[in-house]
């Protein structure tokens, strides 16, 4: 177990978008920032895409899932070569089956693998012990957004919201002290974000997103699918709550509709998802911190200032990368994890009770 002190960790992140490895170092002690050092990015290629695709709801042992894992680990170990002076690694791995009151949780990769091509330690397999004590397992974002609200000298609460292949939130209460202390922290799965709408834009016009919702902004929403879409019983479990990539039936509802029409209605019902969790919150928000890809969709940024009784800006209004802050997440839960400090708690995942996951592969 590592001491207090700041370390130079390197956290790494591939979403369910599948567009590559998102690379950050953090300063940290795994209680505060002081200071955001390189990023990297490693795009996945076309080819390599079409594998990680092929694996989407697998587990292990499962065919094309240890060819993807192969491919998860080639990149990192790839965009880690980049970096010098590091001394820990956060490796999240690639989300290929996530049914927490199921099957469990599975991000495929092996920290045993990159400690030994890198050299370094690795902290890895972050939430199989959030999920094993009861919890979600997702998302494991917000005690990093507990310390980048400090970081940022909020004083009231506020929302971050990531927009990646599947929409989350995190409420936090800066005024408190630490990120589990009742109070300080609410964290859930909106519903799908960027998800259906790549899938889309894949599927139908061999696209991998729609660029700055410019098609989505030309359409017009069928609201008879998005009051559907908000029937499902997802939006009335309180949370802390958490999503599989693909939201059932989603796709299907849209399938007759135009392109722009289906884009337009699949922007509506991320905003109005949004919308519908905000009504979980224990007090409103001044801002509203949109981070993830998702933020770059101009027609979904509109459609969400238009749901949300709060201010909604890109995060980097506030000083921030938008585009590192989950592989950030996961250089910063790696060193709390080297020093023993919980990860999650019962208002971020459900967990009975705060709990530190990962373990820990030497070089």
């Amino acid at each position: 177990m590592m001491k207090s002190g700041f370390k130079r960790v390197l956290g790494l992140m591939s979403g369910t978008s599948f567009d590559g490895v998102d690379a950050a170092v953090l300063d940290t002690d795994g209680e505060r920032v002081r200071a955001f050092g390189q990023t990297a990015f490693r795009p996945y290629s076309d080819a390599e895409r079409v594998v990680l695709r092929a694996a989407m709801g697998r587990w292990p042992g499962d065919p094309g899932v240890e060819e993807a894992a192969e491919i998860v680990e080639t990149a990192h170990a790839e965009i880690v070569a980049r970096f010098e002076d590091v001394e820990l690694i956060g490796f999240h791995g690639q989300t290929f089956a996530h049914d927490p009151r199921g099957r469990g949780t599975h991000q495929a990769g092996s920290g045993d693998v990159l400690a030994l091509v890198t050299g370094l330690p690795v902290v890895w397999d972050f939430r199989s012990s959030d999920v094993k004590l009861g919890g979600q397992g997702a998302p494991l974002a917000p005690f990093y957004h507990f310390a980048l609200a400090r970081h940022i000298g909020a004083d009231a609460p506020l929302v971050f919201l990531n927009l990646g292949g599947v929409g989350n939130l995190t409420w936090v209460d800066p005024r408190l002290d630490i990120p589990e202390a009742p109070g300080a922290l609410l964290a859930f799965d909106t519903g799908p974000a960027n998800a259906p709408m790549d899938d889309l834009c894949h599927n139908r016009l061999g696209q991998s997103r729609d660029e700055g919702g410019a098609m989505a902004a030309t359409g017009t929403p069928d609201m008879d699918v998005v009051r559907d879409f908000l029937n499902a019983p997802y939006f009335l479990r309180v949370p802390p709550k958490s999503l599989d990539r693909d939201f059932p039936g989603l796709a299907e509802r849209v399938a007759c509709l135009r392109d722009a029409d289906a884009l337009a209605t699949l922007s509506e019902c991320v905003a109005a998802s949004v919308a519908a969790g905000f009504d979980h919150l224990p007090e409103m928000p001044a801002r509203v911190l949109v981070c993830g890809g998702g933020r770059h969709n101009s027609d979904l940024m509109a459609r969400l200032g238009a749901h949300l009784p709060a201010e909604v800006v890109p995060i980097e209004t506030a000083g921030l990368d938008g585009d590192m802050i989950e592989a950030q997440a996961f250089a910063y839960l790696a060193m709390r994890v080297a020093r023993g400090l919980p990860t999650s708690c019962p208002s971020t995942t459900g967990v009975a009770a705060s709990v530190g996951g990962g373990q820990i592969s030497a070089p």
